[in-house]
């Protein structure tokens, strides 16, 4: 009866089958029963998203009022919604969900309990709740008695709105409101717009009301108890470079950073799969299986077996599951002040270098920028790689202006001595199309060098245009790739990219100019 008064205070009258966190072997039977998936051959749930395999950015909303209009960053990123407009979309969205069996998942965000943030997520299908329980943090089940949400989320991938009544871009849509704490999403059955609209949450709540830093990052813990972090967009090697089995794994996407530590706000990894192997990501590879929840993948003719190669649904195949799949995951998932800050890039141009190391000034020139390649399949409508600056690393989930991130990630960076280092996880020997991608091996064993400090004794030189310092010699790289210009045969042909990609920095910065500090200008390109 309880369950069903909380419902209530929802405004969802039920007239079909309500299922209450239900177990993990439930869910995927469920959805079995229905037709909504099939193990594949190592045990793992495989599901379509159907219509969209990506985050839709432009139809992401929040809702403007005395909470959010001087405080949200309003324009490109975020598209303002009216509060009458959301009541009434969410009425219409509560008699939907009415009128169909749903599935209900109380869980939480932010591993340090300071900033437990409880969540209640209501889905039209299984597997989408199977989604939640392997993404968020688990409640005991003693907590689940008492348990009170403070942020709502409703699914219905089901309900198309309609952009004449609903005032929405089109069918589908993500709206958040800040007041009363709702998210709504429809339209949509791709799971990353829940993952993503409780990390936009994150993003105002904690910076704008705690004073915590929070990142587009992956983070993990070495045997000294040494913290790293790996900012980056997807596709640029977060997930990938910070499952190391040398290292004891916080997070791969999602943290806060405050006063004395790194936390993860989740309780679970959203891999991506395209090429995955076993030789390459043995640490992915063999944390699908029973519980997994694969996306949008194909399989080998007439087997159940996962042709990770196959993207002729999308490049943005994912897995989905809890964090402990990861044998070496750290509970709870916090680590101390990182000594070693890694920004990942995947340089189209192949001019970046493999490694280098930023000074402070060129770290938060490098962080406001956020300059990477928008990896196809990441986003509808994205279908080859394209070059990009998001702000922050992060830009598409940043409720505030990102001047409010980079301010405390400059504090931290002055406070505290920590090292700051470039990785392009893109090109060498040649822009995309001509050059080849930098061998996954190399970046390991780049930042081995660096958590093992192997590169605190060796010889810098610096890059003519970027001004980065680039060391001569790293251990297991060939030394002929550390200095990107000597990998193109035509020397004149890598000048010219290297001056356009300065070009296009400098002209990115422009908008950041008014506020930055001169010193922050000077982190730049030196021509």
């Amino acid at each position: 009866m309880e369950y069903l008064e909380s419902l209530k205070n929802i405004g969802i009258v039920p007239n079909k089958e309500v299922y209450w966190n239900l177990s993990v072997s439930q869910l995927i039977s469920q959805t079995l029963k229905q037709n909504q998936g099939i193990i594949t051959s190592s045990g793992a749930l495989a599901c379509d998203t159907g219509e969209f395999t990506g985050r839709s950015p432009k139809d992401k909303f929040i809702v403007k009022d005395n909470t959010t209009k001087d405080s949200i960053w309003w324009g490109e990123v975020n598209h303002p919604f009216i509060p009458e407009d959301f009541d009434r979309l969410y009425d219409d969205v509560i008699i939907h969900l009415s009128g169909r069996d749903i599935y209900v998942r109380d869980a939480y965000a932010c591993a340090k309990p300071e900033y437990r943030l409880n969540i209640k997520v209501i889905t039209e299908t299984p597997w989408a709740n199977l989604f939640v329980n392997n993404l968020f943090l688990r409640p005991e089940a003693k907590e689940l008695e008492t348990f009170r949400h403070e942020w709502l989320v409703l699914n219905a991938p089901d309900f198309k709105a309609v952009p004449e009544i609903h005032k929405t871009r089109q069918h589908n849509f993500t709206i958040i409101n800040f007041t009363k704490k709702i998210i709504l999403i429809g339209g949509s059955a791709y799971t990353g717009e829940i993952k993503k609209g409780i990390f936009t949450v994150l993003n105002y709540i904690l910076p704008f009301e705690k004073n915590v830093l929070s990142m587009h990052c992956s983070s993990n813990v070495g045997t000294t108890g040494d913290t790293a972090v790996f900012f980056g967009l997807s596709g640029t090697g977060k997930t990938t470079l910070s499952a190391d089995p040398s290292r004891q794994l916080i997070g791969d996407d999602e943290h806060g950073w405050d006063h004395e530590s790194v936390f993860n706000f989740e309780g679970g990894c959203y891999a991506k799969c395209v090429n995955l192997s076993e030789e390459k990501e043995p640490q992915i590879f063999s944390a699908i299986h029973s519980g997994t929840l694969l996306e949008n993948v194909r399989f080998f003719d007439g087997t159940d077996i996962v042709d990770y190669d196959n993207v002729s649904v999308t490049e943005n195949t994912r897995a989905a599951y809890p964090i402990d799949f990861i044998e070496n995951a750290v509970h709870p998932s916090i680590g101390k002040t990182p000594n070693n800050i890694f920004f990942l890039t995947c340089d189209a141009f192949g001019v970046l270098p493999p490694i280098s190391k930023l000074s402070v000034v060129q770290a938060m020139y490098h962080f406001i920028s956020g300059y990477t390649a928008k990896v196809a399949g990441t986003e509808a409508g994205i279908t080859e790689p394209q070059t990009t600056f998001s702000a922050c690393f992060g830009k598409p989930f940043l409720p505030l202006h990102p001047t409010k991130y980079a301010e405390l990630l400059g504090k931290k960076l002055k406070d505290n001595n920590i090292n700051v280092w470039l990785i392009n996880t893109g090109w060498s020997a040649g822009a995309y199309g001509t050059g080849e991608r930098i061998k996954l091996a190399y970046t390991r064993a780049m930042i081995s060098a660096v958590l093992e400090n192997k590169l605190d004794h060796v010889d810098f030189v610096q890059d003519a245009v970027f001004g980065l310092q680039m060391p001569v010699e790293c251990e297991g790289v060939p030394s002929e790739i550390l200095n990107p210009k000597n990998t193109w045969d035509d020397q004149l042909a890598y000048d010219e990219k290297a001056l356009h990609l300065a070009t296009q920095f400098a002209e990115n910065f422009k908008s950041f100019v008014s506020f930055a500090d001169e010193e922050t200008i000077t982190g730049g390109p030196l021509v």
